[in-house]
């Protein structure tokens, strides 16, 4: 699923061209709507807000003339508007994953996430990732196989060519908290410490004797995409994902997550802790 592109994604970004341009432009929605003929300026902002289904190829062609877009960018952005009218190859779970996340990660340069009580959601093994669920209470029992599932198959875009890469801060207390069992933590850090090795994926750890840190409120993911696209910064509540967009928010998580990096083992050390940690599992098993 890894290899296709996102229609989600390539709607979102571009939304976000589109707004920028408008911003280049100086005009304002309802100057636009005006120059187009269209009946109101709720055209043009839906549009910027990607509030719209299927994008138009000939509104998508009115607005980039009347923003005096040529050449390869005029092209790119046409593309993305065809691309844009496809269905996601997830969509069989499109009720896991309300904010597209499988859309966002396959779209993304590069993914930083903090961890402070699990593992990292690309990262875990099916027997961790079932406790986890279960222990949620919140994903009904017949929906845990399919969560599971599909959480196995993102994975995939590690794999991908055009992948992203992955940076994983995880807090030491993610990896010594019991999830499901003792041989359950043996394995899923032994499989953690492989991954490490995998040339598209760092895994750091942030040990208890960091003490209190910048991240100490609570874990979030950015993803990072071409540019000019904005980054988007995740944050995973007990009933929901939340996904900002806001420029000044993700520079503000990315002031936030180079802190801890830094504070952070280094990788040989973050590994040596890693199986240093599965040992003690193994042995309480």
């Amino acid at each position: 699923m890894a290899e296709g592109h996102s229609p989600s994604v390539r709607r979102r970004r571009l939304s976000a061209a589109l707004k920028r341009l408008r911003g280049q432009s100086g005009m304002s929605a309802a100057e636009v709507a005006n120059q187009l003929n269209w009946s109101s300026a709720t055209k043009v902002t839906r549009a910027e807000r990607n509030e719209w289904k299927f994008p138009k190829r000939g509104d998508v062609e009115s607005l980039l003339d009347l923003f005096g877009v040529e050449g390869e960018e005029r092209e790119h952005l046409l593309s993305l508007t065809e691309e844009a009218r496809g269905r996601s190859d997830w969509h069989k779970y499109a009720d896991l994953f309300p904010g597209s996340l499988p859309d966002i990660e396959a779209e993304a340069v590069r993914i930083r996430t903090y961890e402070a009580l699990v593992v990292p959601g690309l990262l875990q093994t099916p027997d961790y990732a079932t406790a986890v669920a279960q222990a949620s209470q919140v994903v009904p029992t017949e929906q845990i196989e399919r969560k599971v599932e599909s959480r196995m198959l993102r994975r995939g875009v590690l794999n991908a060519p055009a992948g992203p890469h992955l940076t994983a801060v995880v807090d030491e207390a993610a990896l010594r908290k019991v999830v499901g069992s003792h041989n359950t933590m043996a394995d899923q850090l032994r499989f953690l410490s492989g991954m490490a090795a995998h040339y598209k994926v760092s895994v750091l750890v942030l040990a208890n004797e960091a003490g209190a840190h910048p991240a100490i409120d609570g874990a979030f993911t950015l993803f990072d995409f071409p540019r000019p696209e904005p980054g988007i910064v995740s944050i995973s509540t007990g009933v929901e994902t939340l996904y900002v967009e806001d420029g000044e928010y993700f520079d503000r998580h990315v002031l936030i997550f180079d802190a801890i990096q830094n504070l952070a083992l280094d990788p040989q050390g973050s590994l040596n802790l890693i199986d240093s940690i599965a040992a003690e599992h193994e042995k309480r098993a």
